[in-house]
């Protein structure tokens, strides 16, 4: 028997790590050793392992009603998660559609885009705008959107639908070309574009690619010009991760549709939700039934994640949790400073913090470096990133930083 792991070549991944418990920012092998997650477990659990909290929710739940259908059935954790939630997104995201993953979630919202459009009888508006380098799941439709230049899917390009990738800007001139090459395309192809899908602010998957507010402004306002579609995913910027509730609460121009997943259940389960507006929903309420949106999973709206949901967001508005995310914002830039060694491009937004070596072997020296010394990370290619639970402690997180500044490369 072996288990295949996920984004793994598994000839040269080495022996896998056995966890057998959590607890907050630590995670506990086989052997009894201790490991700070600095990863917050692939970027879900957000408020630490085993919060007691949630585990107490998601019982409380499991003693009621653990699963229902949820074509024409309802419950009501569904109801008051998405009450939460609209408390806390643009006033105009008001129709919640559940799934179970962020790949899901952005398939729901690159479908709901196209049908809008053929709904309203058009039915040429079949490209997509990405932002270059970009990353938004693995599912076909997911992969596609990411445009034919993503490393992750290149081996499935040809059965990708067509794209037009915006340059990623390095800094302020790189803005202006990108924004200039824009214009271009859409003066030119304007009526065959459906919608823009876009990580506001940083590109995670990319190697934690920071932009301004600013940029995504612009870029949103172009496409507009058009009535083309604006698509946020904020499936790994949600819930504070860039220092804010969403990201989008940053810029000041807002999605019609938003794509919400990772966090939102504190990493205990799958959960997943596409926001949209009353505009987009109206062109699928009609008696005919080809105008419905036929897409659903058979754990829709699971009434247990649903419930770990609530209890997340629960604990995400307390005083405390608020309070300490502005700790670690302080601590990443303060100790991103006093950074030498081998690190380069050292950037942070909100509680994310990321540098870069020189290649992949030191990447990966520094990883096997801080997982002797209790701390997990996993590069992206050449950039290392720092991503804790926001329950972690400011001596913790210098820990970390130290570890990280003790590094020779050998």
């Amino acid at each position: 028997m072996k288990i295949w792991h996920p984004f793994t070549q598994e000839k040269t991944a080495g022996e896998s790590l056995k966890i057998i418990k959590g607890s907050e920012v630590y995670l506990f092998d086989n052997q009894g050793k201790k490991y700070l997650d600095m990863i917050s477990s692939w970027w879900v659990n957000i408020l630490g392992h085993a919060n007691k909290e949630i585990a107490n929710a998601i019982y409380e739940q499991a003693q009621l009603l653990e699963h229902v259908i949820f074509a024409k059935f309802t419950h009501e954790p569904a109801e008051k998660l998405c009450e939460s939630l609209y408390k806390l997104l643009p006033q105009e995201l008001e129709y919640f559609f559940f799934s179970d993953d962020g790949s899901t979630a952005v398939e729901v919202a690159l479908k709901m885009a196209y049908q809008y459009f053929y709904n309203s009888g058009n039915k040429k508006r079949n490209i997509y705008i990405n932002l270059a380098g970009g990353y938004h799941g693995d599912t076909l439709g997911a992969m596609s959107a990411a445009g034919v230049q993503s490393d992750y899917h290149s081996t499935f390009s040809e059965f990708f639908f067509q794209t037009f990738s915006i340059d990623f800007p390095e800094n302020k001139e790189n803005e202006a070309i990108a924004i200039e090459k824009l214009q271009k395309f859409l003066y030119e192809n304007n009526e065959n574009v459906c919608a823009l899908i876009i990580e506001p602010l940083i590109q995670g998957a990319a190697g934690m690619r920071i932009y301004s507010a600013e940029f995504l402004d612009k870029v949103v306002q172009e496409v507009r010009k058009y009535e083309i579609l604006v698509i946020f995913d904020e499936i790994f910027t949600g819930f504070y991760r860039t220092g804010t509730m969403f990201a989008m609460d940053q810029a000041s121009e807002k999605p019609d549709i938003v794509c919400l997943a990772k966090g939102i259940t504190g990493g205990f389960l799958p959960l997943a939700l596409t926001v949209t507006t009353n505009k987009i929903y109206e062109t699928f309420f009609s008696d005919d039934w080809k105008k419905a949106f036929i897409h659903g999973h058979s754990y829709t709206a699971n009434p247990l994640a649903c419930a770990a949901a609530c209890k997340t967001i629960e604990i995400l508005q307390q005083k405390k949790t608020i309070e300490n995310i502005k700790q670690i914002s302080k601590v990443h830039n303060e100790m991103l400073l006093k950074l030498n060694n081998v690190y380069n491009k050292k950037r942070s937004l909100g509680t994310i913090a990321a540098f870069d070596v020189e290649n992949p072997k030191i990447a990966k020296k520094i990883e096997a470096y801080l997982l002797k010394n209790g701390v997990i990370v996993r590069p992206l290619g050449t950039t290392i990133y720092l991503l804790p639970p926001y329950c972690i402690s400011k001596e913790e997180l210098m820990y970390v930083y130290k570890m990280v500044s003790n590094f020779k490369n050998m």
